[in-house]
Parts: C-alpha cells; sequence; structure tokens
C-alpha cells in the first residue's frame, strides 16, 4: 500500500490591538560636595515619588527600582574628590491610560527628575496572542483544502502543527522630560500594537483524482 499523500502548508496572522500598559522611566539625581547629602537627597526625592505613585491608585500596576548610583566626580588629571553625584531609576508600568497625561506631568515636575515614555506593550500572556495563533492556524488549513481540491482530493488528518514562534514586537515610542508648568496635562495616543504568528501545520489528504 503506498503511503498517504501529505501537504505541508504555513500559515499566517496578524492583528492589531490597543496597547494594555505603557512604560514609564523616572530616574532622579542628586549632586552635592558631601556623600551624605547626596543619599539623603535621593531617599527624600524618591519617597516624595513613591507617595506620587500611591495617589495614582490602581492606575500603578507596579514599580521597580531598578539601579541606584552614587559615585565621586574626580578633578581632571588627579584623585581629588570635588563632588558626589548620584541617582536611582524607576520603571512604572501604568495600566489605566486616563490619568497618564497628568502622571507624566506631575512625574516630570518633581524636582531633578528625568522622565521618559511611555512604551506601549501588551500584558504578558495576553490573549492577543492566542487569538491570532488560531487566526494562523484556521489560515494554514484553509490553504490545505485549497491545494487538496486542486489535486481532486480533500483534507483527511492533521499531522502537525509547528509555531515558528509570536513576532511583532510593541511599537516603542519615547518622550523625555526634564521639566513642566501644572496643567490639565500631556495629551498621550496609545499606539496599536502588532501581534502576529507564524505556523507550519501537516496533513494527510485522500487520494488525488489526477484525471479530475
Amino acid at each position: 500500500m503506498s503511503e498517504q499523500p501529505t501537504i505541508v502548508v504555513r500559515g499566517e496572522a496578524f492583528r492589531e490591538v490597543p496597547p494594555e500598559q505603557a512604560v514609564l522611566s523616572v530616574t532622579l539625581s542628586a549632586r552635592d560636595r558631601d556623600r551624605e547629602t547626596v543619599l539623603a537627597r535621593l531617599l527624600e526625592r524618591s519617597t516624595e515619588l513613591h507617595a506620587l505613585l500611591a495617589e495614582a491608585g490602581d492606575a500603578v500596576d507596579r514599580r521597580e527600582t531598578g539601579g541606584v548610583q552614587v559615585f565621586p566626580e574626580l578633578k581632571r588629571g588627579s584623585e581629588r574628590v570635588v563632588a558626589f553625584s548620584g541617582s536611582v531609576s524607576t520603571s512604572v508600568t501604568v495600566t489605566d491610560f486616563e490619568p497618564l497625561g497628568q502622571l507624566l506631568l506631575r512625574l516630570a515636575g518633581l524636582e531633578h527628575a528625568a522622565v521618559a515614555g511611555p512604551w506601549w506593550q501588551l500584558r504578558a500572556g495576553s490573549r492577543a496572542g492566542a487569538e491570532v495563533r488560531r487566526d494562523a492556524i484556521a489560515d494554514a488549513l484553509s490553504r490545505a483544502r485549497e491545494y487538496a481540491a486542486a489535486v481532486g482530493a480533500q483534507v483527511d488528518k492533521l499531522v502537525e502543527i509547528a509555531d515558528e514562534g509570536l513576532g511583532g514586537q510593541p511599537t516603542m515610542r519615547a518622550v523625555a522630560f526634564d521639566s513642566a508648568r501644572e496643567s490639565a496635562g500631556f495629551d498621550v495616543d496609545p499606539q496599536p500594537q502588532t501581534v502576529q504568528a507564524t505556523v507550519t501545520v501537516r496533513v494527510t489528504i485522500t487520494e488525488p483524482d489526477l484525471t479530475a
């Protein structure tokens, strides 16, 4: 008995979906001739930042302190310390975009704060990924049926589905702020995220009717 004929096809799908998260970066800095003064200022400014984020309530999904740096500044050509500089960086993830513009403005208004963002993204394990993978499989099966019909056959059995990976990295946009006046807040336009998937599907088909 001859081996049952097979068809191998690739299925693709992509969608543009609204972002689910906005990520901001806030870096606080301080400088003084005295190391302890620098540390005290960083602590004071970090406390102010955390209080501001707490006021945002559930709009802030999480905050993460990325790095604290304190280092001496040396006089050129010598090892004499002329000052100390320090910084602390915090990553802020926002899930409610309605108050985002006002939050950006308030963060930019903190003393010696540098704010960058927002970077738009989807949540890890977002349903958008599962939906686009299903679309890719449906696309592959549709192609397989078309190929089978072209030789007078029908798709018989599914043999294999190989996931080639989820692509379409979120589009990122950065906006930097050094200072700002109080106002209603910045206008922010969430950027759609492109989600795509590619799968390879192997199926068997009924005996072709090559005389058709």
